[in-house]
């Protein structure tokens, strides 16, 4: 999968009062509680980053996505076997699985069929991955703008197996509002929402034009999900690499290469994207 404000930080100090006398004082009040972070910060990218990089990205994300299926552009999968090593530094977990492009869908017939297997091949990814019953698998669309009614088909299958199967569904599509013509304007999440109601969906938006993402940069305290224009979402992908046509006007931070790479990784070796979610586990998968 492959899109600024500046953030100030104040941190208010209390300064402690000196006694001039030799009478007791009384104790000080102890410093409040620091408050639990309300959003997190996650990476995803096509090939797994290998092992030596894990620790240096743990610093900055809380999650990271997890291929199921050969990302795109990809005939194979080189996440396979690697959720014992993420989870042993404390990751959560995005679980993605590539779907169908549109014109792979001829008709609402095959879609649905298709929709269902690729159903049963996700969930059998994600259990022998050791991903627990009830975590949701986001399927990944590439491609933006209002769906087809094969799509909706497939879609429709796609969650209907996924939860038949002991697992929950949800989806990866972009959040942009696009103009169709004749004053009409749609973004792909809010078509899917509109197809298939408030069930028991996630939805994954991805929005990198600026504003209202921040570009490629690693807030302490990231953005809401909701930020990205979608006030549904439940993960935020405000960074793609690299950088798209909605990205070229963000504020400094991309690469010059036209990527994003975490603090850590002076080298520039792992491009990555970035997303913001309510939850250090958004699939629910540790």
């Amino acid at each position: 999968m492959k899109p600024a404000w500046s953030f100030i930080f104040v941190l208010a100090l209390g300064g402690a009062l000196i006694a001039l006398s030799c009478h007791s004082q009384p104790a000080a009040e102890p410093a409040p509680a620091t408050s639990a972070p309300e959003t997190f910060l996650g990476f995803d990218r096509n090939i797994f980053p290998g092992a030596p990089a894990l620790p240096m990205l743990r610093k900055t994300f809380a999650f990271t996505g997890y291929w199921l299926n050969p990302p795109p552009g990809e005939t194979a999968n080189s996440w396979v076997g690697q959720r014992d090593a993420l989870r042993s530094l404390g990751f959560g977990f995005l679980l993605l699985y590539r779907g169908p492009l549109e014109r792979e869908l001829k008709n609402a017939t095959a879609a649905a069929q298709r929709g269902g297997q690729d159903a049963q091949t996700a969930a059998a990814a994600a259990k022998r991955e050791g991903f627990p019953p009830k975590a949701i698998i986001f399927v990944d669309i590439e491609e933006g703008g209002r769906l087809s009614e094969n799509y909706h088909a497939y879609l429709q299958a796609w969650a209907a197996q996924v939860r038949q199967a002991g697992y929950r569904a949800g989806a990866y599509s972009s959040g942009i509002t696009v103009h169709e013509g004749g004053g009409a304007t749609i973004n792909t999440a809010d078509d899917i929402r509109a197809h298939l109601g408030t069930q028991d969906f996630s939805y994954f938006i991805c929005n990198d034009a600026c504003p209202p993402a921040p570009g490629c940069v690693f807030p302490a305290n990231p953005p809401k999900p909701s930020t990205g224009g979608i006030a549904y979402a439940a993960i935020w992908q405000f960074v793609r690499s690299p950088r798209t046509e909605f990205s070229a006007h963000c504020p400094p931070g991309y690469h010059t290469d036209g990527n994003c790479y975490a603090p850590g990784d002076t080298a520039h070796t792992w491009f990555l994207d970035v997303s913001t979610s309510g939850s250090p586990d958004p699939s629910h998968g540790r």
